[in-house]
């Protein structure tokens, strides 16, 4: 398909074969910068984070001497995967199988029983495969090849487009992560991540804070750019509103949503109370796991608790937010007054559709839904085999 009169570019099978989904993992995510978490993760000398970057999983650990270091978590001996998700102060990096260590630095140090099963083994020249580790607003982010581009070149040109946050300076609240697993394909739930046409729609009744008849929208290379205003309603309660302290340099000419996807699997929600990572892992052509972390100017428990209070109490009364259906189910998604609820239903239920017979070709909107045809568009070009990296 070409796109063309609101077509899409890829076919069905793109959202429902594995054999498709395993050459996504060689060709864009095992190529690509993935975020592997917040610098505040790995703070003291053998602290550490593992990531998947398509097949490959890399180990991202500080050393000594305070730097950041990213390896394939391959141990040199047979293979085995050396560390778990996450740990803390390690001395050394240690296999579980035969106990081969490794230092912080990726140098082999120690085989049990060296000299009576591997007397020839030089130790000094057996290190970790290296790959690459960067840091970018306050977010650690790796890629399996060490030679990659530079981060600040992968992200070029996305900085203009973004809110004025210092995420480094904000502070995570552990209680509002949030992760679940969806029974939809990574596409589809990034698909409708960057859908205007639905914000209007589907969140008629939980977004309506937002104007989203003014949102400015683009690419920037392979990155998606959104930025929305407040509604007029909103604006003008904002204190009574506003369900955390505001963000400090959100001031009145930069307040608005900034909210863009980072390619392949990292949304940002940039707000006037909050700044959000939406991560997408993909783990089969059906299922897809996000991962939402949030972090908000610093606050007592007391400011925390009374400011959400006030919102809640004066939201319904100035805004008239409610759910778009009425049921007497309270596990109903669409009747549960969350965004993110009723994203996760619709997903799912078009991952439902694409196994119907009758389901050829999907139009979609001409403006609001663009975004998804150039989204598609950016896909196809990463899983080209030959494509020039």
């Amino acid at each position: 398909m070409d796109g063309k009169k609101g077509m899409p570019i890829l076919p069905v099978e793109a959202y429902t074969s594995q054999e498709w989904f395993e050459q996504e993992q060689e060709l864009i995510f095992g190529n690509t910068w993935q975020f592997a978490g917040l610098i505040e993760d790995i703070q003291d000398p053998g602290d550490y984070i593992t990531v998947q970057c398509g097949r490959q999983n890399i180990l991202v650990v500080k050393g000594r001497d305070q730097r950041l270091r990213a390896f394939h978590n391959l141990c040199r001996h047979r293979g085995t995967q050396l560390l778990r998700a996450v740990g803390k102060k390690q001395k050394a990096l240690t296999c579980p199988y035969h106990d081969w260590s490794y230092d912080l630095s990726g140098q082999l140090i120690n085989v049990p029983e060296k000299e009576k099963e591997f007397p020839d083994l030089e130790l000094d020249k057996i290190c970790l495969h290296k790959a690459a580790v960067d840091i970018w607003r306050g977010m650690l982010w790796v890629h399996p090849d060490p030679k990659a581009m530079p981060i600040t070149e992968w992200f070029k040109g996305c900085k203009e487009h973004l809110g004025p946050h210092q995420p480094q300076r904000l502070i995570e609240y552990p209680d509002t992560r949030y992760e679940k697993e969806i029974k939809a394909n990574w596409k589809i739930v990034v698909e409708n991540y960057i859908d205007v046409y639905h914000l209007a729609h589907l969140h008629s009744h939980t977004l309506n804070m937002y104007d989203h008849s003014k949102a400015k929208f683009g690419f920037v290379g392979d990155h998606y750019m959104f930025w929305e205003p407040l509604a007029k309603a909103y604006f003008d309660h904002l204190d009574e509103l506003i369900p955390f302290k505001r963000i400090q340099e959100m001031t009145d000419e930069y307040i608005g949503a900034y909210v863009p996807w980072l390619f392949p699997s990292v949304g940002l929600a940039e707000g006037e109370s909050s700044w959000s990572i939406f991560q997408v892992i993909p783990l089969a052509a059906d299922r897809t796991k996000v991962i939402v972390r949030s972090k908000m100017e610093e606050m007592s428990d007391w400011e925390y608790y009374k400011q959400g209070e006030k919102s809640k109490k004066n939201w319904k009364r100035i805004l008239g937010l409610s759910t778009k259906y009425e049921s007497t189910d309270p596990n109903d998604p669409m009747a549960s007054g969350d965004f993110m609820e009723e994203d996760i239903y619709v997903c799912e239920q078009q991952q439902k559709s694409l196994k119907n017979p009758l389901l050829s070709v999907m139009h979609t909107a001409q403006n609001g839904e663009s975004t998804i045809r150039d989204f598609q568009k950016i896909v196809q070009k990463w899983m080209q085999p030959n494509r020039k990296k």
